[in-house]
């Protein structure tokens, strides 16, 4: 009999049964003899299990195909760069798809998107604790791009369109400003003056993007400490891998150095309404700095490299530039467990931005 575990969660034998008999449709694509199925809750946007098998390990794991539109878009990529690390560095430590046993590594069933893994012996961490932690994932995130500087990178789809555009981000800003909510707009004027004044930051990303020594490249997107494997060897806490590759796309270095800074170097979250707690760490930006380097040096034009601060106020601009957006717009994006919260935010990575820059 299989054991279904849920972490941290109750749930009814008949919920269980009916889980049971969606999933043991899953296993039999596989042909996993199932011992037991434990659900992951450390994700926001994919639903994640841990299967134990009688011959191994796998993480399964649906798509979630109300955000990302394509879900054959995340499988092509990752079987593309998955298959030129094969042929290139085999000894690359990469989250290579499972097929099923008709050859699949995307199995669409039920109105879900499945695909699996083989689970690695490592850990996820929620929050970084030390400048070491920042060093080691942003080596980990530096050394996916650098390993893969000249794979193809035209090869790869879109998986979410525009993400990383601050062009795009400050035209839906001021949209907001005119056709947004009237009450709310008045409440942000301080806000949105305060990123209005900042607007220089969109006129630097696009001389950016049109320079010629900006090189588009295999770039990860979403670079929060919870994305990188640790083991512990010899007695030495290491990063070993980069995972959660469906936002892995063309784009440009700024996007990953950019959200490292963001999410790894201030203490507190983005949730944090006590604007001064926000302080920024400078030890751990010498830290991301030099782990990022230690293979990205080599690859980066000289251009690039003189923008590497710049990634991280890219970033956090255009996340405030989101946050607030969203606010305007009745919180039809992000969404909003309590009154103001998209304001909050937006007050937090505005204040953020200001400590940020004292670093340089």
């Amino acid at each position: 009999m299989i054991e279904l575990k849920f972490e941290s969660t109750i749930i009814e034998p008949n919920s269980v049964h009916l889980i049971l008999l969606n999933m043991k449709s899953i296993f039999e694509l596989y042909g996993w003899d199932v011992i037991a199925t434990t659900q992951l809750h450390q994700g926001l946007i994919n639903s994640t299990y841990v299967i134990n098998t009688s011959t191994g390990d796998y993480v399964l794991q649906t798509i979630n195909h109300h955000i990302f539109k394509d879900p054959w878009a995340i499988d092509h990529n990752i079987n593309a760069i998955g298959n030129f690390l094969q042929k290139n560095d085999p000894q690359y430590l990469y989250t290579h798809l499972v097929p099923t046993l008709d050859g699949k590594t995307l199995v669409e069933w039920e109105g879900q998107y499945f695909r699996a893994f083989h689970k690695i012996d490592a850990y996820a961490l929620s929050v970084l604790e030390n400048p070491s932690q920042a060093k080691e994932a942003a080596k980990q995130f530096g050394y996916f791009t650098s390993i893969l500087n000249d794979f193809n990178v035209n090869e790869l789809k879109i998986t979410l369109p525009d993400f990383h555009n601050l062009s795009l981000r400050y035209h839906q800003f001021e949209d907001a400003i005119i056709h947004g909510n009237s009450e709310r707009i008045h409440q942000s004027k301080d806000a949105i003056k305060a990123l209005q004044t900042q607007r220089h930051y969109v006129d630097q990303y696009e001389r950016f993007m049109n320079h010629p020594e900006s090189k588009l490249r295999v770039t990860h997107h979403d670079t929060k400490i919870s994305n990188v494997l640790f083991q512990q060897l010899d007695g030495v806490e290491k990063a070993i891998c980069v995972i959660d590759l469906d936002t892995v796309m063309p784009g440009y270095f700024i996007s990953d150095i950019g959200d490292m800074c963001r999410t790894c170097l201030c203490s507190v979250s983005e949730e944090e309404a006590n604007l001064d707690l926000i302080q920024v760490d400078g030890n751990k930006w010498q830290a991301l700095q030099a782990g990022y380097l230690t293979h990205m040096k080599k690859v980066l034009s000289n251009f690039e490299l003189d923008h590497l601060f710049f990634g991280g106020q890219f970033m956090i601009y255009m996340q405030a530039l989101r946050f607030l957006t969203d606010h305007l717009n009745n919180d039809i994006y992000y969404g909003a467990k309590k009154e103001g919260q998209n304001y909050v935010r937006a007050l937090n990575q505005i204040r953020l931005l200001e400590v940020y820059n004292k670093l340089k």
